[in-house]
């Protein structure tokens, strides 16, 4: 019974604790639920505070954008009702302008007609007045055949002649006189311009040879270069295109080769071998190639570098090219490029002292020898293939003419080209700068006393001063004092067409008189 009641009691205190615990647990989350629907009321008042303050900021920055804009808007409506106004006036006063010229021009043909109508009166005129004269002419003409007995054909013959005469006389005076005077003042600022140039611009000069020396470690090396059988040096020369001479020479071994470039290439090529010691055919073929490609790219550099020391910019790539090229070329044994540079600085500074544009004249100096530089199988003069890369290239007309003209290939149009010659002959004409055959020299002398022995009065003609000066001695019955001056002329401008020469040669006419007496 008791156990009974126990058990009634347990079971009955777990209901009332689930009854308790279900309200408590109720209460609990009813709390928690009235919490976050609050929160929920917060957040939801918040959110709307923030799109308030977002759509009023959103509201003030697009009435910000579109106060802007209006003003942009207003700024150019007036800018370009400014622009408009101005055009406006502007045409107005053309328009008045013109209407003015439109008078003027209308009063000055006006003025034209008045102008014609009087001459027309004073041609006819002028018409009556000749015929009137005609008139008297030609019985002043009749009268004077009668009193001279000459015929008008007699009369005006021994008056052309007569006034012929006078008239050369006259003009040799004259020319004389303007010669004269020209020397005075022209040669002097000549000489000194020239003089300057020169005394700026000094240069060493050395005749280049025809042949290499590299020397050897050892003369056992000269038998490893030769090879088996001669197989080695074949080789090699038939690699580079000059000739080995293996001689006597202690120490030594002489490359020998009219081209400068294929001297280079062999003289490196061999010191290369000598360095690695591998010394046959196959390598000998290898190291040649590879220092001819360093040398071609050697060429561009050193065309580089010419043109920026003479301060020459935007020169066309293939130019640059044949530039650096010119050092491995000679001129009757000076070297091409030393003597295109000088002759470039001397054309710069006497373009300077004339009032030319320096940049042309060094451009011109540098490219008057370039044509020397391209391939022996382009045929003509080297001053004309040069004038026709200039041109190709485009080149300053300017530069293009003087370097075809400063051998006289085409004619002279600008001050420029006389001045690439006479700097050519200036570099060609110091002391050492050049070498000539004594074959070449003795036939030029030659052709000079052949030249002005081909005149009319000429008696003797004498080259001296190494071909510098001619002297000419005439006949004194033949050539007078005038006439000789213009002989002189004549010479040097024949030397000039028919000759090529370094420099200048100087012409001098000698006219003797010797009269003879005998006592008995």
């Amino acid at each position: 019974m008791n156990e009974m009641m126990i058990l009634i009691g347990t079971l009955v205190g777990l209901l009332l604790g689930f009854v308790v615990a279900y309200f408590i647990t109720n209460r609990a989350y009813s709390s928690k639920i009235r919490e976050a629907e609050e929160k929920a009321k917060n957040i939801l008042k918040e959110a709307e505070k923030e799109a308030n303050n977002l759509k009023k900021e959103k509201l003030l920055e697009v009435k910000e954008e579109w106060h802007r804009r209006k003003q942009e808007f207003e700024n150019e409506y007036q800018q370009r009702k400014t622009k408009i106004q101005a055009s406006e006036k502007l045409l107005k006063t053309r328009e008045e302008a013109l209407e003015s010229k439109l008078d003027l021009l209308t009063k000055k043909e006006r003025q034209i007609e008045l102008a014609e109508n009087e001459l027309r009166q004073k041609e006819a005129n002028i018409s009556k007045k000749l015929e009137e004269i005609e008139k008297l002419r030609a019985e002043q003409i009749k009268k004077l055949e009668e009193i001279s007995g000459l015929s008008k054909e007699d009369a005006k013959k021994i008056l052309i002649d007569n006034f012929i005469n006078e008239a050369k006389a006259e003009a040799a005076q004259y020319i004389k006189q303007i010669r004269d005077e020209a020397k005075l003042n022209v040669q002097k600022e000549a000489r000194n311009i020239i003089l300057e140039a020169i005394q700026r611009t000094a240069s060493d000069h050395s005749i280049e040879s025809t042949v290499s020396v590299v020397t050897l470690e050892s003369d056992e090396m000269k038998g490893r270069i030769i090879g088996r059988e001669g197989r080695n040096i074949r080789s090699f020369e038939s690699a580079t295109g000059v000739d080995l001479i293996i001689d006597d020479t202690p120490e030594a071994v002489v490359i020998s080769g009219f081209d400068p470039f294929r001297r280079e290439v062999a003289k490196i090529a061999l010191e290369r071998l000598m360095q690695d010691g591998r010394i046959h055919p196959a390598r000998i073929e290898e190291v040649v190639e590879k220092v001819r490609a360093e040398l071609e790219e050697e060429i561009y550099k050193v065309g580089e570098q010419t043109t920026l020391e003479l301060g020459i910019h935007n020169l066309h790539p293939d130019l640059i090219r044949l530039v650096g090229k010119m050092k491995y070329r000679s001129s009757y044994g000076q070297n091409l490029l030393n003597h295109s540079i000088e002759v470039a600085y001397l054309c710069g500074i006497m373009a300077s002292e004339l009032g030319l544009d320096p940049q042309i004249a060094k451009r011109a100096g540098l490219l008057h020898d370039i044509g020397k530089c391209v391939d022996q199988n382009t045929e003509g003069p080297h001053a004309l293939i040069g004038y026709e890369l200039a041109k190709k290239y485009k080149e300053h007309p300017a530069v293009a003419n003087a370097i075809g003209a400063h051998h006289e290939d085409i004619d002279m149009e600008t001050p420029y080209a006389v001045l690439v010659q006479a700097a050519d002959s200036i570099s060609g004409a110091r002391p050492g700068a050049r070498r000539e055959s004594l074959e070449n020299y003795i036939k030029r002398l030659e052709k000079l006393e052949t030249l002005a022995q081909s005149f009319d009065g000429v008696q003797k003609t004498f080259a001296i001063q190494a071909g510098r000066e001619v002297r000419v001695i005439v006949e004194p019955d033949k050539i007078d004092d005038l006439t000789a001056d213009q002989l002189a002329h004549d010479i040097a401008k024949k030397i000039e067409q028919e000759m090529e020469y370094p420099g200048q040669i100087k012409v001098t006419v000698i006219r003797e008189k010797r009269s003879f007496a005998f006592a008995k």
